[in-house]
């Protein structure tokens, strides 16, 4: 790694840490040259993976893209940036663990939901609208039935489980 002050091809590493979990590597380094100290991040190079759109488009999956999606779906909720990072970082690993190069923006939104549903009902609800594209009180009632019904069936297993 070449210093960033005076070019030196021969730097050091200091100190290595791993990061997010695992998925990158912090490292301090020193230049031999000139003596300046500077931190660098290296993180395995996925192949790129594309999204296929509603309408036949196709983009690069873009992790803020849906960071952003939860956040507003989160906004004024419990749910810490920290915990939106980490489910989104979640949901790109398992789109990376399948191994495939293309992905439906279904697929993704499917995804989200799931980790909106354990973080927070009220995000769930909110990012599920306009997902799903509610149009009126109707589908907002049967989604709110469905989510009731789920905690309902959550809460029973926890008991016989408790039991057992």
């Amino acid at each position: 790694m070449n210093c960033p002050r005076c070019n030196a091809p021969d730097t050091q590493v200091i100190d290595s840490r791993l990061i997010e979990d695992g998925a990158a590597v912090r490292r301090r380094r020193q230049c031999s040259r000139c003596g300046l100290r500077f931190t660098t991040h290296e993180r395995l190079v996925r192949h790129s993976l594309w999204v296929i759109k509603k309408d036949g488009r196709r983009e690069l999956f873009d992790r803020q893209k849906v960071e952003l999606g939860m956040m507003k779906a989160c906004e004024k909720r419990p749910v810490t940036p920290e915990q939106i990072r980490r489910a989104a970082e979640e949901i790109e690993l398992a789109l990376q663990g399948r191994g495939v190069r293309q992905v439906t923006s279904r697929e993704i939104g499917d995804m989200v939901m799931a980790k909106l549903l354990e973080l927070d009902d009220v995000a769930y609800i909110r990012f599920a609208s306009v997902y799903q594209e509610f149009d009126d009180a109707r589908r907002f009632a049967e989604a709110l039935a469905a989510l009731q019904k789920r905690k309902r069936q959550r809460r029973i297993r926890r008991r016989r489980t408790r039991r057992k």
